[in-house]
């Protein structure tokens, strides 16, 4: 039987130049994990007008279940304004509010937390009391937490964050997080001084921090793992990190070892980020040719 994973947040349409395309860092975790075997269930919401019925189609055709997305008849489905300009630095403008600002605590998505091998969520999604509340909920009852910063100004509060740490299990955050985190908590930036600090303040076994084309790294246990990355001609970045994450959950609940982890982790990043858009079609072999 296949690992269980709950992912928490947001689903939503990446509004670009070339046209609308479907998005979302949970969404897309939650895809990923789906196309690497993962029994996975993803916690949202739509509106019920045609951009969420569409948005829920696209889901759909990867044969997930949707039944933990809830639809607000009083909210619209969310959207992003995308400037692709740069590809190695994509911006965002993020409306709001929208309908996964007020996820609903219900019986279905306590069940399924509950009974899952690990629970994943992030900051955007909790900008929204409402929301935030449903997942405090939630943390109390999840195995395994792990918490993927995904920090989008201005919708975040470290305060917040301190909470969510005190939750976490495993924490993932990018190389621009690393210096917003130590900024916060008024400590170096270097990423051994700052896991250190993480290690000792909250409840957190295992760091990893992504580093772009510089492939990424995990501190754990007082020991850091670096892995330099994969080399591939960039289409865009949009969802390599959420790929990434993706096969560091499948790989951390196979008990891979730190370097495995993060060299299938590294390999699945590449190849989306050699792909356009955030959730491509693949097999497990498309993966792997990755050198």
């Amino acid at each position: 039987m296949s690992d269980k994973v709950v992912v928490f947040g947001e689903m939503l349409w990446d509004c670009l130049p070339s046209g609308d395309v479907a998005g979302g860092a949970p969404m897309n975790v939650a895809l990923n994990l789906h196309q690497l075997g993962l029994d996975t269930q993803l916690i949202s919401a739509v509106g019920t007008d045609d951009l969420g019925e569409k948005l829920l189609n696209f889901y759909r055709d990867y044969g997930i279940s949707d039944e933990l997305i809830q639809l607000k008849s009083d909210q619209e489905t969310s959207r992003v304004l995308v400037d692709s300009s740069d590809r190695e630095n994509i911006k965002y403008t993020i409306l709001s509010p929208v309908a996964w600002d007020f996820i609903s605590l219900t019986e279905e998505n306590k069940k399924a937390v509950k009974s899952a091998n690990a629970f994943v969520f992030g900051t955007l999604a909790v900008r929204n009391t409402t929301s935030l509340k449903t997942l405090l909920d939630l943390l109390h009852l999840a195995k395994l937490r792990i918490f993927d910063a995904n920090l989008r100004p201005p919708f975040y509060d470290f305060e917040v964050i301190e909470t969510l740490l005190a939750y976490t299990d495993i924490l993932k955050i990018n190389e621009d997080e690393l210096v917003a985190f130590a900024d916060y908590f008024n400590t170096s930036a270097d990423p051994k001084i700052l896991c250190e600090f993480l290690d000792k303040h909250f409840p957190v076994d295992l760091i990893c921090i992504t580093l772009g084309s510089n492939g990424a790294m995990i501190y754990q246990k007082g020991e850091f793992f670096h892995h330099q990355g994969y080399k591939i001609q960039v289409q865009d970045t949009i969802g390599a990190g959420d790929a990434f994450l993706s096969g560091f959950i499948k790989m951390y609940l196979d008990q891979k070892s730190p370097q495995e982890i993060l060299d299938f982790s590294c390999r699945i990043g590449a190849f989306v980020a050699a792909q356009n858009g955030g959730t491509p079609r693949y097999q497990l072999a498309d993966i792997l040719k990755i050198r």
